[in-house]
């Protein structure tokens, strides 16, 4: 089953800092970012996602050029004694279309969706939907950390898009049922982390000793990959792209020969996840919260 490749987006997260448990390299090169983007173009990938945080990310998408693209961006969390939510939104989305020289975002994240349960709450989603009356926005929605913060933001606020992580081992979204319920009620979804930072990427023997009490779940997952006669990354995008309910998945690149490897394996057939390869365990699967 060939896949559509522009189901893929391109996480531009290493344009603007280092990032990322098996990233060696460092930041990506504002050459070696061209031509990354350049070779996506022309697989047909057409959607970027950076965040006002990804350090200069978005100035070098806009020195790039990416008027074509379909470009998601994210809000900060809102700095303490702002007194002018309204303003500081308007504010910051102007710096990032000037930044990225384009007129419109095709999405527009908050990266602390909390901040809707908070008083400013309703100034913030006040703010968010000018954005988008004013076509400075085509959508709104939410990156999340785990899928049980959508029961209470879902039951007060209206969303066009949501980001969440996903991937063979960390499978919440699906399996709390969230997944279908966005689909049904016409919510695009996007996951990222379908390599938990290059984690499911890397060789035994590179890998972190914070992971060494997962031990018995890296051999199941290596005895799944030998049975099927897979890699890492063929099983990794295989076990998400198989899931038609998700829309996009955001992959991180640092060189174009990896961009190359990724759409290889989507242009050929994919596999689907082992039903008891999976993790509830924060601790592995929220990278956020590793010590290492």
């Amino acid at each position: 089953m060939e896949l559509d490749m522009n189901r893929l987006a391109l996480g531009t997260v290493q344009f603007g800092i280092p990032y990322g448990v098996a990233n060696s390299r460092g930041q990506v090169s504002i050459e070696t970012a061209t031509e990354i983007l350049k070779y996506a173009w022309s697989e047909g990938v057409n959607t970027l996602d950076t965040a006002i945080a990804y350090g200069d990310s978005e100035q070098r998408l806009g020195n790039i050029g990416v008027e074509s693209w379909q470009v998601i961006s994210k809000l900060p969390k809102i700095p303490s004694g702002t007194n002018d939510i309204l303003n500081w939104v308007k504010q910051g989305v102007y710096a990032s279309l000037e930044r990225l020289k384009i007129s419109q975002l095709y999405g527009l994240l908050l990266h602390c969706p909390q901040q809707l349960l908070n008083p400013e709450g309703d100034m913030l989603y006040i703010a968010l939907n000018w954005l988008k009356e004013n076509n400075l926005v085509c959508k709104i929605g939410i990156s999340i950390y785990d899928p049980n913060e959508l029961e209470e933001l879902f039951s007060r606020f209206q969303f066009d898009l949501i980001q969440s992580p996903f991937n063979v081992l960390d499978r919440r979204l699906e399996k709390s049922g969230w997944l279908s319920r966005l689909k049904e009620i016409g919510i695009e979804v996007h996951v990222r982390s379908v390599f938990l930072q290059g984690l499911l990427l890397m060789n035994t023997s590179a890998r972190p000793g914070y992971f060494n009490p997962w031990q018995q779940l890296w051999e199941q997952w290596e005895e799944w990959l030998a049975e099927n006669n897979l890699t890492p990354l063929q099983a990794c995008l295989g076990s998400v792209l198989s899931n038609s309910e998700i829309d996009r998945i955001v992959v991180g690149v640092d060189s174009v020969s990896h961009l190359q490897e990724i759409c290889t394996v989507l242009k050929n057939s994919l596999s689907v996840s082992p039903e008891d390869l999976y993790s509830d365990d924060i601790n592995l699967i929220n990278p956020s919260i590793w010590k290492i």
